[in-house]
């Protein structure tokens, strides 16, 4: 009796078995179908994907009125240290450049209003702060991790992605062509 139980009991654990797993197959065929998981990644030359977003300062920034000049976008987070590290490198830059055109956006995804205006008074970043609170700009971007720093070009084509850290040599060999002697600008 007990061996009848037993199969009758592994046959019922087999058919749930079978069944999770079909469950597990169309949910994975449904995830894989996310329109974000359809889009072919950003590649270096691409057009950079036009925004409008709204700074913390409550100005508009809109990447389209920024054709001619070269942008920085910096996704970031406030509890990451080497967005702490090199901030005084973008401000330095942007200071530096900002009346020959550079321009810089820093977007947040994640932290509170306070814990991003906490970084920004503790850091006296002068060039605009976004609030990306829904993530929209850094899935049009792709992000998948921060920090991340883009570079358009003048045309507003992506000339490069840079994932971590960036120092002010790798700023400057991304910067040069615009600004330097002999450069573009």
């Amino acid at each position: 009796m007990m061996t009848i139980l037993r199969l009758h009991r592994d046959r019922h654990c087999r058919g749930k078995f079978a069944h999770l797993m079909a469950a597990l197959a169309v949910l994975l065929l449904f995830c894989g179908c996310e329109p974000d998981q359809r889009k072919s990644s950003l590649k270096i030359g691409d057009m950079a994907p036009d925004f409008t977003a709204t700074d913390m300062r409550g100005e508009k920034i809109a990447l389209h009125d920024w054709r001619g000049q070269p942008v920085l976008l910096r996704f970031w987070s406030t509890d990451c240290a080497y967005c702490r590290a090199d901030t005084p490198v973008f401000s330095e830059y942007f200071n530096k450049y900002k009346d020959r055109g550079l321009r810089v956006v820093y977007l947040n995804n994640g932290a509170t209003r306070e814990e991003v205006a906490g970084f920004v008074r503790d850091l006296a970043i002068p060039f605009p702060v976004v609030m990306d609170k829904d993530g929209a700009v850094a899935a049009l971007y792709r992000v998948k991790i921060v920090p991340q720093t883009i570079v358009i070009d003048p045309d507003q084509k992506i000339t490069a992605a840079v994932p971590g850290g960036v120092d002010q040599a790798e700023l400057q060999k991304l910067l040069e062509k615009y600004f330097v002697k002999g450069g573009t600008r």
